[in-house]
């Protein structure tokens, strides 16, 4: 077993989530990338911060994530703190959305709650604590038009948190979300222009955020913040008022 913290980032090879695990590793921990495609990013990553190890598998399918449990059993045997931030975003409106495009966003969500269940079993209730980082969206709160999917299950995920945390209480494990209003990654850069430039227009801070703006907030969360609980912190700008 790893005696130093361990913290798991999912989707951790890039954007938000690879800020996380540079900013984690900053404040000590053992940190598990973990990603589904991004291989060589991932290991590039782990490469530049030394501490941790990677792993992969698609959190929309269950099986993959009981192996990954195991592969953190072995490759580290302990959980401290667990960042759901794998993110998928199909953009089109409700009229061209096909079932299929809405039902690959509710299996990811799925996926959310299913592993951050196992990691619970398997490793924070074992010790009697832990912390729990949602990465969540200022669009939950917002909508958004042509990602309904997308915004649906934002939203449950800042619901999730606070009903998570209220079953958590006592056990001394924390749950909360951080809500990214724009931020520049990869994903949202495939956002047309013209969606872009009006979120970018609402901001009073004139300006996207940087993903080491979200990832300063998660290690704050994930070593200090002792009597924060059930919360959704907004990291946007300002961006609708949040």
């Amino acid at each position: 077993m790893i005696e130093k913290r361990v913290a798991l980032v999912t989707g951790g090879a890039t954007g938000i989530g690879a800020a996380c695990c540079r900013a984690l590793a900053a404040e000590g921990f053992w940190v598990g990338i973990h990603y589904n495609k991004s291989a060589q990013k991932a290991q590039q990553l782990l490469d530049e911060i030394k501490e941790g190890f990677c792993l992969q598998a698609d959190l929309s399918e269950r099986e993959q994530i009981d192996g990954l449990i195991d592969n953190l059993k072995d490759a580290a045997g302990r959980v401290d703190v667990l960042v759901n931030n794998a993110g998928l975003s199909i953009n089109a409106d409700i009229l061209s959305m096909k079932l299929e495009q809405y039902d690959a966003q509710r299996a990811l969500s799925r996926g959310f709650w299913y592993l951050t269940k196992k990691i619970l079993r398997q490793f924070m209730m074992r010790r009697n604590e832990g912390r729990i980082i949602n990465i969540s969206s200022v669009v939950g709160h917002t909508g958004n038009a042509g990602q309904i999917p997308y915004t649906m299950e934002k939203a449950a995920l800042d619901a999730f948190t606070k009903s998570l945390a209220q079953e958590m209480a006592g056990r001394n494990i924390l749950v909360n979300s951080v809500a990214p209003g724009l931020i520049d990654t990869e994903m949202t850069r495939s956002l047309p222009e013209e969606i872009k430039n009006k979120i970018l227009a609402a901001v009073p801070l004139g300006r996207a955020g940087r993903p080491e703006d979200v990832a300063e907030v998660v290690a704050f969360l994930a070593t200090r913040g002792s009597y924060i609980n059930g919360s959704v912190i907004h990291v946007n700008g300002g961006l609708y008022g949040g």
